[in-house]
């Protein structure tokens, strides 16, 4: 595997390249919290909507704009991260790019029947726990965990 020592061109005209945002849709439902996981494109693993900050432009917001372009979901995204978690963006031309992507949970008010990559990816709403045991990544298992215990408490 090889590693990048300077980050691609494409990358690097993002603002903060190396970083990432990311949208942790979930809903309230009689069931519990549930949380939405979308599949990758290439390797089809489960994962959260995630891309680059744009310049001009606040994390939350891109990470917004991510659920909606990924995962056809809108609603009211959180102006804090829940935390920060790290992951290896696999690129087509070989060379591997470690990423540092934070984390904004996203309250779905809204769910689209379509959508720009509703064709390259499938979506399935999870309970917390099936959630944090389908994503590869430790440190965003460790999140969703959080974020489930977090909408506990306050539920009580």
């Amino acid at each position: 595997m090889k590693t990048a020592a300077s980050i691609p061109r494409a990358i690097a005209a993002r603002t903060n390249a190396g970083t990432q945002v990311a949208a942790l849709p979930y809903r309230v439902t009689e069931a519990g919290v549930e949380i939405l996981l979308i599949t990758s494109r290439r390797t089809h693993r489960w994962i959260v909507p995630k891309g680059w900050q744009d310049k001009g432009s606040t994390p939350h917001a891109d990470a917004a704009r991510e659920a909606m372009e990924e995962a056809g979901v809108s609603g009211e995204i959180a102006e804090e991260a829940l935390g920060v978690f790290h992951y290896v963006k696999e690129r087509k031309h070989g060379v591997n790019v470690s990423l540092r992507v934070s984390l904004y949970p996203l309250k779905v008010t809204r769910q689209r029947k379509s959508w720009s990559e509703k064709a390259a990816r499938d979506t399935k709403w999870h309970s917390i726990g099936e959630a944090a045991a389908l994503v590869s990544e430790p440190e965003l298992k460790r999140l969703i965990l959080k974020f489930g215990a977090r909408m506990t408490a306050r539920a009580a």
